[in-house]
């Protein structure tokens, strides 16, 4: 027997003290369960309907084409590049606020997706020329909801000002890491590797014609592919050189340059910093006149 009670309903049951309460789904019923709307439901929520599935490995289907996956023992979703594949700029954005794939987004107080240019329409990725790509976000970043901003934002700002560009104009700005590790620490390998697929996804959609990496987790995400244990390399060895972003099928230039952060602490490095940036202007100036 089941109970479908309305609005009216519950709220007379509420008043008189009476808890209504419905058997658990069987097990082999978890992958059928389906919330509606994704946007309104909240973690906790979410946690508990998985919690009273009794599932141990449930799909919740979304709008966002099932891509989440849970472990209701750990309150995790994990994500793979498989899976976000076919996701609009919207759907990849959404997917990316609800992530518990890491023990990052116990602390977080928002993710940090991205900002730039807004997008020609409600589904398309923003058309810009130029990604900025840095490592993770800070505690400003985490209040915010915005990468770059504080003195480290304030100094990317007049870098591209430099540049004759703008956070606002055909230039999108994202970190490897879309939480903010504790106390501003490096990401791990672990934390790395499940963020990894979110900007692989964003880089597809948003098919730039130039990426700046900043600092060396960022160089090192971006340049895995293509340069030969990137992993072991100072980012000092990775500046100076036109590099390639090759996943998927697209390649995209890559320079390498100093995070802003460690620019206001190492002001003899400006100097170099200028250098990558002059680098980058010339290799995007070639770039548009062999097309």
């Amino acid at each position: 027997m089941s109970l479908d009670l309305d609005d009216r309903q519950r709220a007379m049951l509420r008043e008189m003290g009476v808890r209504v309460w419905w058997p658990k789904a069987p097990v082999e019923d978890a992958e059928k369960l389906l919330v509606k709307d994704f946007t309104e439901i909240s973690d906790q929520k979410l946690a508990k309907i998985i919690s009273n599935s009794g599932a141990t490995n449930a799909i919740i289907s979304r709008p966002i084409a099932d891509i989440i996956k849970i472990d209701d023992k750990k309150n995790i979703y994990s994500v793979t590049e498989q899976d976000l594949s076919a996701l609009t700029w919207p759907q990849l954005r959404q997917t990316v606020s609800a992530c518990r794939a890491c023990g990052l987004c116990e602390g977080r107080t928002q993710t940090v997706f991205g900002v730039g240019q807004s997008p020609s329409d409600d589904t398309s990725a923003p058309q810009v020329d130029w990604l900025i790509v840095g490592e993770a976000p800070g505690e400003n970043e985490d209040r915010v909801g915005e990468p770059f901003v504080g003195q480290a934002g304030q100094l990317l700002d007049n870098m591209l000002k430099a540049m004759k560009l703008s956070r606002q104009k055909n230039v999108y700005i994202a970190n490897v890491i879309k939480c903010r590790p504790p106390g501003n620490r490096n990401p791990s390998p672990q934390e790395v590797a499940q963020c990894e697929p979110y900007l692989h996804r964003q880089i597809a959609l948003l098919r730039p014609k130039m990426i700046l990496a900043l600092g060396k987790f960022a160089a090192t995400s971006l340049l895995r592919g293509t340069v030969p244990e990137v992993d072991k390399m100072p980012l000092g060895k990775l500046r100076g050189q036109v590099h390639s972003y090759s996943h998927g099928g697209l390649i995209v230039p890559v320079v390498a340059s100093y995070h802003p952060a460690y620019l206001l602490r190492s002001l003899t490095e400006k100097a170099k910093a200028w250098e990558d940036l002059c680098l980058a202007l010339a290799a995007m100036e070639a770039l548009e006149k062999s097309a």
